[in-house]
């Protein structure tokens, strides 16, 4: 009596410890068809469309090619390219004096393709053709004023004399400038016909990168000229857009046909600022 009596109170025991126990059980598992809460959907920024990005206000754009005193060997078309050092710091100084910010290309495409604000004064201050007074005179007053600038590299120049060495390119892209492309040697791509979208176009692409470790997505047309036959090869390529001069933007196409404004000696601080703002609106 006593043994059968202790088995039971042993079972009793183990009963009571069984149903305290807490409960264990695993939650159910999820559905596989149900997304990560954790992990948010990444929502592409739709990219304008050319009407879109036609109706934007312009961006002005300021092409400089020579940072010299003039010459009296120079002719009345040339001093149209180049600009004496004091009055290239006249007109970049009357820019920083007057709050504009300098943007590079990138910030352009982004408020052009998907409406990112750039700064209400933004200007970009770009230079052609590798001249070396870009880098010996323009770039050190540039960086003094806080501005960077794009440098649209003549392949064939580097390294000649009173042009900049490819050390030079690179150090300029080092310090927070944009090196892109303005062909091999200034051919007119008007003309542009078989081997010539290689020579003039990839393999000086090619180099640059080389030079800069660096994608080159950005060009400008020698002497400002463009066709719609050109747009298409430069998208091949992989450029992300092209810059002309004073002509009007391609309705389709108006990232290919970006416009600038060349800036001559003959202009002050003041009329350089007047004419800039009436040319861009």
């Amino acid at each position: 009596s006593f043994f059968v009596c202790l088995v039971s109170v042993s079972v009793l025991l183990i009963s009571c410890q069984t149903r305290a126990q807490p409960d264990v059980s695993l939650p159910p598992v999820a559905d596989s068809n149900t997304p990560d809460s954790a992990e948010e959907k990444v929502v592409p920024t739709p990219i304008a469309d050319a009407a879109t990005i036609l109706s934007k206000k312009q961006v002005p754009i300021l092409c400089y090619h020579q940072i010299r005193e003039f010459r009296t060997s120079d002719s009345k078309v040339a001093r149209d390219y180049i600009v004496p050092p004091a009055i290239f710091q006249e007109q970049m100084q009357i820019l920083a004096d007057s709050g504009y910010t300098s943007i590079l290309p990138d910030a352009l495409m982004e408020y052009l393709e998907t409406g990112k604000p750039v700064p209400e004064k933004s200007v970009m201050i770009t230079f052609d053709d590798t001249d070396l007074e870009q880098y010996t005179v323009a770039a050190p007053m540039l960086k003094k004023l806080g501005f960077n600038a794009v440098y649209f590299v003549m392949t064939v120049s580097l390294g000649r004399p009173n042009y900049m060495s490819r050390d030079q390119v690179k150090e300029l892209a080092d310090d927070g400038n944009l090196i892109a492309s303005h062909t091999w040697d200034h051919h007119n791509v008007k003309k542009y016909a078989g081997n010539d979208w290689i020579t003039q176009i990839e393999k000086p692409s090619k180099q640059i990168e080389a030079i800069t470790g660096k994608r080159v997505e950005y060009f400008a047309y020698p002497f400002g000229l463009w066709n719609k036959e050109a747009i298409p090869e430069l998208k091949k390529r992989g450029f992300k857009a092209a810059f002309q001069l004073s002509e009007k933007l391609d309705s389709t196409d108006p990232l290919f046909t970006i416009r600038r404004m060349i800036v001559p000696g003959s202009w002050t601080g003041k009329s350089m600022m007047s004419r800039m703002r009436g040319t861009f609106r």
